[in-house]
């Protein structure tokens, strides 16, 4: 193996080791390559330069259920630290819910805590419950870190990328990019997309606790799951391609799952028929 070989894979392994952290919600050791003291104030400026270039719908019935709803998960998810000794946990959060007029069926969040629904989503939520999914969902995307987490995991793609590039260095220019090609469908297919469909079911774990907590019904995730499958016409990629569960293997989780939320929030005092 050349020295530039061993510097890299020490490289490697030194940034595995020294870059982890444990998050409380999933209890599993993360990527955290870049620190959310960076990470935060860019997502920030993102945000505000987002909701400029947008428009932003204040002042409405829906508009404030957003930031009701939105306000009642953080509440939750507030106590669940608390209770669980991680207080301080959310101290450079900076929570922020806002309705913006989009015909497009989605709702997103930022590191620390800026979240947007766009109006297009509001059909298929339907009532306090189903915005109550979407938002628990959402900010639990924050709260595990999953942004943080997507950049390490490409940054670390990037990284083997260099090393196959120095490994096929002495090679033909077309070996090279033969080596390259299935370098980048391999680590896609069988490292990002599979990593990011684990955050979505981490998000929709978290987020259905964080829901029961704050006092919305869980089984409610199911039916508003159910909805966004028929709202999508089955008009999606095969699960091994895409970056998200399929409809089937989401809503059988969240089955599973019910329970557990339901027990999770009975420590706070909160019941459902």
């Amino acid at each position: 193996m050349s020295k530039n070989r061993i510097l890299l894979c020490g490289v490697l392994v030194i940034a595995l080791i020294v870059s982890c952290a444990k998050n409380p919600f999933t209890g599993k050791q993360t990527l955290a390559l870049v620190p959310n003291s960076e990470i935060l104030p860019s997502a920030f400026a993102q945000y505000g330069t987002f909701l400029k270039e947008n428009k932003v719908i204040k002042g409405t019935a829906d508009a404030n259920k957003v930031v009701t709803v939105g306000t009642k998960i953080k509440n939750a998810a507030e106590k669940w630290l608390n209770a669980n000794g991680y207080q301080g946990y959310l101290k450079d959060y900076q929570w922020e819910y806002n309705l913006v007029e989009n015909k497009e069926v989605n709702a997103w969040c930022m590191p620390g805590g800026k979240i947007v629904v766009y109006s297009g989503i509001l059909p298929i939520t339907k009532d306090d419950a189903g915005l109550a999914t979407v938002l628990g969902h959402e900010v639990s995307h924050a709260l595990a870190n999953h942004g943080q987490q997507r950049m390490s995991a490409g940054m670390l793609q990037q990284l083997g990328a260099v090393g196959v590039a120095a490994a096929t260095g002495t090679k033909s220019a077309e070996t090279q990019q033969i080596a390259m090609t299935a370098y980048g469908a391999t680590t896609q297919i069988g490292g990002m997309l599979p990593f990011s469909r684990s955050h979505e079911t981490e998000a929709d774990q978290i987020g259905l606790t964080l829901m029961a907590i704050a006092g919305y019904n869980p089984e409610q995730a199911v039916v508003f799951w159910s909805r966004m499958a028929t709202a999508s016409g089955g008009n999606k990629p095969p699960e091994f391609m895409s970056t998200h569960p399929s409809d089937e293997t989401r809503i059988a989780n969240l089955k599973k799952l019910v329970p557990i939320a339901k027990a999770e929030a009975l420590k706070f005092g909160v019941t459902f028929k």
